[in-house]
């Protein structure tokens, strides 16, 4: 007998498990039921009559506004970025084995986080009353080196960064601190008997294994202090919300204006969002169910599980 009319023993296929999908009818009940209420609520403010919405589309470019995201930005700039880098020191003194530095550090986190950051505005935009000029000398003589009428110093708009940047820096140096005891000892262990140097180390295995874990928290700080700077309109800092406020007092149009306003806050949120998803799959780029989904996966997960769901049927359908 040649091999070509050799033919394989058809194999029994009746004990083969075929496993269904679970129906999950509570779920689609949601979906649509959120989808619904969506839907109410869009077409509740599309159609109501209270809101103008020309005057909205005539003031979302306007010159004034588009000038306050501009000073919003830059107020989060250069706020996150000093910010950012205190944080990272006052971490360090955290955990370094000075008494001194510790507890200097762990007084300037319950300083600033415990009191209110509305409070701390106010301080820093009044602080002409508590120090009338600011003076640089020698300590507990009376050598002046320089001196400065502190109003002309502190103008609104640098109390205002100020004011952001140390109560940032409270909070985001809890952050680094965290993702910097996250990282196993035995990392820096291992790193010292291969010779590394204290910097080599923490820069090349301490800091990226840290930043998986520091990423996450420290973007959503960044979105909160974008927000946060609403409240320097206390102390006339000329940002987006502030120029909204005094077009709004002219033309009496707040909820139109509170609209625009709101729209400039959530594209800058919205973009800045995208950053920060690629760092942490950067980041996390070692640990597979840490990377984060974006949204074309996510809608590519759902649309394959209706596939599963729908063959699923199929298959119930025809074994019925």
């Amino acid at each position: 007998m040649s091999a070509s009319t050799v033919t394989a023993p058809e194999r029994d296929r009746s004990f083969d498990i075929e496993a269904r999908p679970l129906r999950r009818p509570g779920r689609w009940i949601w979906a649509i039921v959120l989808i619904l209420f969506a839907a109410w609520f869009v077409q509740a403010l599309w159609t109501n009559e209270n809101i103008d919405y020309a005057v909205v589309g005539q003031y979302l470019f306007n010159p004034e506004i588009v000038s306050g995201v501009g000073v919003t930005l830059l107020i989060t700039a250069i706020s996150m970025v000093i910010s950012t880098v205190l944080a990272v020191i006052l971490a360090a003194m955290r955990l370094s084995g000075n008494p001194v530095a510790v507890a200097f550090s762990s007084f300037y986190v319950w300083l600033f986080r415990g009191t209110p950051l509305l409070v701390q505005i106010v301080i820093w935009g009044y602080f002409g009353l508590i120090f009338e000029k600011i003076t640089l000398g020698i300590p507990f003589t009376d050598i002046v080196f320089w001196q400065v009428d502190t109003n002309l110093l502190l103008t609104a708009f640098v109390a205002g960064i100020i004011a952001l940047t140390l109560n940032e820096a409270a909070y985001s140096a809890e952050i680094v601190r965290s993702g910097m005891l996250s990282v196993d000892a035995g990392q820096k262990e291992a790193a010292a008997s291969l010779g590394m140097s204290p910097f080599d180390t923490f820069v090349r295995i301490l800091l990226p294994q840290a930043m998986r874990v520091i990423i996450p928290p420290l973007g959503n700080e960044l979105i909160s202090m974008i927000k946060n700077t609403s409240l320097l309109s206390l102390i006339a800092v000329m940002e987006v919300y502030t120029r909204a406020t005094q077009i709004s007092a002219q033309n009496l149009k707040q909820v139109e204006l509170l609209i625009v306003v709101s729209i400039w806050y959530l594209v800058i949120v919205s973009i800045l969002s995208i950053p920060q998803h690629y760092l942490e799959r950067y980041f996390g780029r070692g640990i597979e169910r840490n990377a984060p989904t974006s949204a074309f996966q996510k809608a590519r997960e759902m649309t394959g599980a209706i596939t599963v769901q729908f063959q699923g049927r199929k298959k119930g359908e025809r074994h019925d």
